[in-house]
C-alpha cells in the first residue's frame, strides 16, 4: 500500500476514533469532561502532526454539518459559536502541537527523550487549547478570567494529566505494532 494511501487510511482511522470518544462525556458544568482530547492527542501523537490535525480537522467538520460527535452526542455549528466552541476549535493546535513536538523530539528516538518528547508536546497544545477555549468562553459567557479558569480549567488538570499519561504509554506501543505490520513512521514523516 502507498504511503498516501496508508496515512489517508490511518487519518480515517484517528477520526473515527474522535468521533466515537468524543461525545462520552460527563457534565459538571459549562464545559463537560469528555474523551476528546485524549482522542486528539492520540491521533497528533500517532500520526504526527499534518494527519494528525487533518483527523481532527474531518472531526469538527463533521460535527459541525449534523453529526453528533461533540460532547454529549451534539453537533452543529452553534456548538462551535457557543461557549464551548473555543475549546473545540483549540484541538487543531493541540493535535498539531502534539505532533509537531513529538516529529521533531523524539518518534525516531528511543528511551527517556521519546516519552519526554510526547508529555512535553500534548502539555504544551494542551496549554494552547485551555487558553484559546478559556478566551472563547469568556468572550461568549461574559465571565471574568477567575471565574472561568476555575470552571473550564481547574476541574480538567487531572483527567488531562491522566490522559497525557495514557497517551504516552500507548503511542509507542500502537507505532511499534504498526511498524511490525509494516506501517514505518519514518516514510510518514518523509511524506508529510
Amino acid at each position: 500500500m502507498k504511503t498516501t494511501t496508508r496515512n489517508l487510511v490511518l487519518c480515517a482511522m484517528c477520526a473515527a476514533i474522535i468521533c466515537v470518544l468524543a461525545p462520552i462525556s460527563v457534565p459538571i458544568g459549562p464545559v463537560p469532561i469528555s474523551l476528546a482530547t485524549f482522542a486528539v492527542m492520540f491521533a497528533g501523537c500517532l500520526l504526527g502532526w499534518k494527519w494528525g490535525t487533518i483527523a481532527t480537522l474531518v472531526y469538527i467538520l463533521l460535527g459541525a454539518i449534523g453529526v453528533p460527535v461533540f460532547a454529549g452526542w451534539t453537533a452543529g455549528a452553534q456548538i462551535i459559536a457557543g461557549m464551548t466552541g473555543g475549546y473545540i476549535v483549540g484541538y487543531l493546535p493541540l493535535a498539531l502541537i502534539s505532533g509537531l513536538v513529538y516529529d521533531l523530539a523524539g518518534r525516531r528516538r528511543k528511551g527517556a527523550v521519546r516519552y519526554v518528547s510526547l508529555v512535553a508536546g500534548m502539555v504544551l497544545g494542551t496549554a494552547v487549547l485551555y487558553i484559546l477555549g478559556t478566551i472563547w468562553f469568556m468572550a461568549v459567557s461574559g465571565m471574568d478570567l477567575g471565574a472561568s479558569l476555575a470552571a473550564c480549567v481547574l476541574p480538567f488538570l487531572p483527567g488531562d494529566a491522566l490522559k497525557i499519561a495514557i497517551v504516552t504509554i500507548i503511542t509507542p506501543v500502537i507505532e511499534k505494532a504498526l511498524n511490525r505490520a509494516g506501517v514505518t513512521f519514518e516514510e510518514k514523516k518523509a511524506n508529510a
